[in-house]
């Protein structure tokens, strides 16, 4: 089902994902009747397959297919909005967030708050935690009358913790608009983003869905959507609309030339994976989810750790906080051992978070993961340790 190397244990699906055979052969066919007609293929193809595609993708995640945009990936999905919303900022505004965020998400509200006076003020989460209520809590307590927009993460990337986003919506909304950052959120759990109640929800699909890489989506309720644009603004701007087309639609389908076939390889994504279990992807999900709780307890029991987060925190991620790093500080996000794992054939992540010289091992699982595997990184982390 994969073209994985059988040389590297690949324990890292969160980060970038893995595509099917069966997946890279579609967007191979996509390429070949684009390269085939170019110009033809983008007046008469295009905008059908990205029609079937949101079709799929609003089905996927329980949207409304008018406020399901494509975007190349979560932090993609992420500045549009913090780029549309720069004109409720003023000086003294706040953003919110929480000290569990993407690094890379975390610059975008930065630059959007400082070129207007507002800051963007992060709510610190515990890690190791106890509850999900403790996130409900801390983020409850850090809203203030001058924040315009929350921003929470529903998986979060570097600790893998599911954070209790519908009650966050629940208090904040509408008073609060709330963007949830699911980069890892569809294919990890179950989504029912109309049901949810966000202003936005940004997802990836080139991770737990099995898409290509540059396959992501921007949800809108309704009531945003003309006031959402994307990051580069083209032809759909001052294009007339005919037939109950949509701007906002347009406006993101097309930001100018690029390679479509990640969005346009997204059903075929959808349905191989989900068809690998009998039980469709509820049974992939709960295979996962699994298997990741079981990595967690091999890696804990063998080196002597606690779990960093009850059961119902942990999706198809685990994250483990590792003894602290005894060595000089390196700089950046990542451990020295992860490299050590690396060289090793571990494809794990070891980051330093949050700052040196705590460190995390974010264990992932997927359906060409087995327990053993973990087995492995235990040993070899356990044998580390001395030196951390």
């Amino acid at each position: 089902m994969w073209s994985l190397s059988a040389d590297v244990h690949h324990l890292n699906h969160g980060s970038f994902g893995a595509v099917p055979v069966a997946v890279q052969e579609s967007q191979a066919e996509w390429r070949r009747r684009w390269e085939a007609n170019p110009t033809g293929f983008v007046y008469q193809e295009l905008n059908p397959g990205l029609e079937r595609a949101r079709d799929a993708v609003a089905g996927f995640v329980g949207a409304d297919r008018k406020g399901v945009a494509f975007v190349r990936n979560a932090s993609q999905g992420v500045a549009a909005v913090s780029r549309s919303i720069e004109p409720m900022l003023s000086p003294g505004d706040q953003i919110l967030t929480t000290s569990h965020h993407y690094n890379a998400v975390n610059q975008t509200l930065g630059y959007s708050a400082r070129a207007h006076g507002a800051e963007v003020v992060e709510v610190d989460i515990p890690f190791p935690i106890d509850s999900p209520e403790t996130v409900l809590e801390r983020v409850l307590d850090g809203v203030a009358n001058k924040t315009r927009l929350a921003v929470i993460d529903h998986i979060t990337s570097p600790t893998g913790l599911v954070f209790p986003v519908e009650d966050i919506v629940r208090e904040l909304e509408p008073d609060i608009p709330v963007l949830v950052d699911g980069a890892h959120g569809p294919g990890q759990v179950p989504l029912d983003l109309d049901g949810l109640g966000a202003s936005w929800y940004t997802g990836n699909l080139h991770k737990w869905v099995c898409s290509p890489k540059g396959a992501g989506f921007l949800y809108t309720r309704s009531d945003r959507i003309d006031q959402t644009v994307p990051t580069v603004v083209s032809h759909a701007w001052n294009t007339p609309l005919v037939d109950g087309a949509s701007r906002y639609l347009g406006l993101f389908d097309w930001t100018g030339t690029d390679d479509f076939t990640p969005w346009l390889t997204i059903p075929d994504a959808i349905e191989t994976v989900g068809s690998a279990e009998a039980g469709g992807w509820e049974a992939v999900m709960k295979r996962n989810r699994e298997l990741a709780l079981a990595a967690r307890d091999v890696v804990c029991n063998k080196v002597g750790l606690e779990p960093a987060a009850p059961n119902e925190m942990v999706g198809s991620m685990a994250g483990i906080q590792l003894p602290d790093y005894d060595g000089p500080d390196p700089g950046g996000l990542l451990s020295p051992l992860n490299q050590e794992l690396i060289d090793d054939g571990f494809e794990s992540m070891v980051m330093l978070w949050r700052r040196y010289p705590k460190q995390v091992v974010r264990l992932s699982a997927h359906l060409y993961n087995e327990v053993y595997e973990y087995e492995l990184l235990a040993d070899r982390i356990s044998s580390l340790m001395p030196r951390a």
